[in-house]
């Protein structure tokens, strides 16, 4: 194999897959990408067999051939590589240099016929979406997503798709946010034995929602019953659904909450913030007293002190006292870029559900704490 490739180009398409690669080294191979020099561009693949992302750049190839290499050390060599161009080539020994002005590297690689095979994809069953749209719906959910692993079936996010509407949902058993966009839809069909709609893993949507950041515009969407497939220009993205069954989410929204509470969302995240800094630090548990129009927010540690702050809300109802942890409550006031939210209680041990004033799209129930 022998390529030349623009420095800029190689470390961008290097930095894309970084994120992906195997860092666990359960297979030593799982640690590289696979590097392929053919049609005038170089073709880069990495996985950890949940994830697979494929990206290619041009270059100038004078000797077709693919090899696998170390993927962290490759991305750092390239970075300070000096010059606007790198000379990549490998022999029968599946050794990799790297030359650039003075300076040459030689890393050792493993054949690529090792490496996992790209799944192949059908992009005639994909659908183009907007970007803006997918974003914003993982923005307004990641934060909920489950981390603890022998939760498998919360580890990740709900995909649904009917009725001319998209819905994600994401909990970690303590909280729980769902969004849904009207007017576009996807074939999210249902796996044999389980409720419609797909489980996402979360290290996958969020790789995801790197290409989804990069610029505006659209991208394809496809998903079948093993996989979801992404593609944006030449980057390709497959994330292996999660096996499992996501929880009744429509179980879990309370139907009896009839005190709002309604809070200017800058206002009130920025108390928050300042109030939960003497929380406890594992808890961040914070007291709300709502009574008369306005809010009490108080914290407390044995170590550090106390602090109270009062906020203004449009709040006509009976006290309530509740406590909430403070951490759940500003992750989803930050997601929220609407001026105002609507804080919907029942009594002091029911969960309580915050809403934009003007949304009913985007719903996030947060249980309540015993301090």
């Amino acid at each position: 194999m022998k390529f030349t490739i623009a420095k800029a180009d190689f470390i961008k398409v290097l930095q894309r897959i970084q994120g992906i690669v195997e860092k666990r080294n359960t297979m030593p191979i799982l640690a590289n990408v696979l590097l392929d020099a053919s049609d005038g561009k170089i073709t880069i693949m990495a996985t950890d067999l949940e994830v697979f992302i494929k990206d290619s750049s041009p270059a100038k190839v004078t000797e077709e051939s693919s090899v696998t290499v170390n993927a962290r050390k490759l991305f750092e060599i390239a970075k300070e590589l000096p010059g606007d161009t790198i000379d990549v080539s490998s022999g029968k020994d599946d050794k990799v240099t790297l030359k650039a002005g003075k300076a040459r590297f030689n890393i050792m690689g493993l054949p690529s016929k090792d490496f996992p095979v790209f799944p192949a994809i059908d992009e005639s069953s994909m659908k183009e979406l907007d970007s803006e749209i997918f974003r914003d719906m993982i923005e307004k959910t990641s934060f909920a997503v489950s981390t603890d692993e022998t939760r498998y079936n919360i580890n990740g996010f709900l995909l649904e798709s009917g009725g001319g509407h998209v819905r994600m949902v994401a909990t970690d058993g303590h909280r729980l946010a769902l969004i849904s966009r009207e007017g576009i839809s996807i074939d999210a069909g249902s796996k044999e034995g389980s409720k419609e709609g797909v489980l996402l893993p979360r290290k996958g949507v969020m790789e995801m929602k790197k290409i989804l950041d990069e610029k505006e515009g659209t991208f394809l969407l496809g998903i079948n019953q093993k996989n979801a497939v992404i593609k944006r220009d030449n980057t390709v993205i497959i994330i292996r659904l999660l096996e499992g069954e996501f929880p009744d989410y429509s179980r879990v929204i309370p139907k009896e909450n009839d005190k709002d509470a309604i809070a200017v969302r800058g206002d009130l995240l920025s108390s928050l913030k300042r109030v939960s800094l003497l929380s406890t630090d594992k808890i961040k548990g914070v007291k709300f007293n709502f009574l008369n129009s306005k809010l009490v927010l108080t914290s407390s540690s044995p170590d550090l002190g106390e602090a109270t702050e009062e906020v203004d809300v449009e709040y006509p109802f009976g006290e309530i006292d509740i406590a909430f942890n403070a951490r759940y409550f500003i992750d989803m006031l930050e997601a929220l870029s609407d001026e105002k939210v609507r804080i919907s209680l029942k009594d002091p041990l029911s969960p309580g559900v915050l809403r934009a004033v003007n949304g009913e799209d985007y719903t996030y129930i947060i249980m309540p704490m015993r301090l």
